[in-house]
């Protein structure tokens, strides 16, 4: 798949000006080296069904960028069924000069997929993200996480189910989601409840995007 790396670099530039995120140069190098790789390994890995460049961007860089102020103040965050690496490469690549601080882990069951997000770390020197590979229902983790996050990983309430134990006390989940139907957003495990249902505008992308912010109940 050949790449406009100038045309590729203007819409990603003018996406996160709408968004207003600030990418410094190096953010964005980051996450075109990222989208390359992501078309190169999905050639043979088959890591997501969109395949030209442009709507690679859009779909996914830009529609990962649109959750990240909703995560820009979390310190320890948790990538569920990361796949590709979306969410959790986009906001490390951010998160490397906007908040140095923040360490960000991403979990997925597929190796095929934890060997190419291992790469990616490797490649973009991503020293703040953190690969896992089974089970979110396996994990420990003593320190636990702050935002718990998502992205057309499962349902909501199997989200909470499988990876709830792992969120610290007053942090949140959040969800990445499409147009979430009335029954998911009814089916919450007891002790869970939904705070906000935010509606973002990704640039570029003619579909309705939401981002389900999930908190546990004050009694719980």
């Amino acid at each position: 798949m050949s790449f406009d790396l100038i045309k590729l670099r203007d819409q990603l530039a003018h996406g996160a000006h709408e968004l207003s995120i600030v990418l410094p140069e190096a953010q964005i190098k980051k996450l075109l080296d990222y989208l390359s790789l992501l078309s190169k390994w999905n050639a043979v890995y088959n890591l997501t069904a969109v395949r030209d460049p442009e709507q690679m961007l859009t779909q996914h860089l830009l529609d990962c960028l649109a959750a990240v102020p909703a995560l820009m103040n979390a310190s320890r965050v948790l990538d569920v069924g990361s796949g590709g690496g979306l969410p959790g490469i986009v906001l490390a690549i951010w998160a490397q000069h906007a908040a140095p601080h923040m360490s960000i882990h991403m979990i997925d069951t597929v190796k095929k997929k934890t060997a190419f997000l291992t790469q990616v770390k490797s490649e973009c020197d991503l020293a703040n993200a953190q690969i896992h590979s089974g089970r979110v229902e396996q994990l420990k983790d003593e320190k636990k996480f702050d935002v718990i996050t998502s992205r057309a990983f499962a349902e909501i309430k199997d989200f909470v189910e499988w990876s709830g134990h792992l969120l610290s006390r007053g942090g949140k989940m959040i969800a990445l989601k499409g147009q979430p139907q009335d029954n998911e957003l009814r089916g919450l495990p007891i002790g869970w409840q939904i705070t906000k249902l935010e509606r973002i505008q990704v640039p570029g992308l003619d579909a309705e995007r939401h981002l389900v912010h999930i908190e546990r109940t004050t009694s719980s």
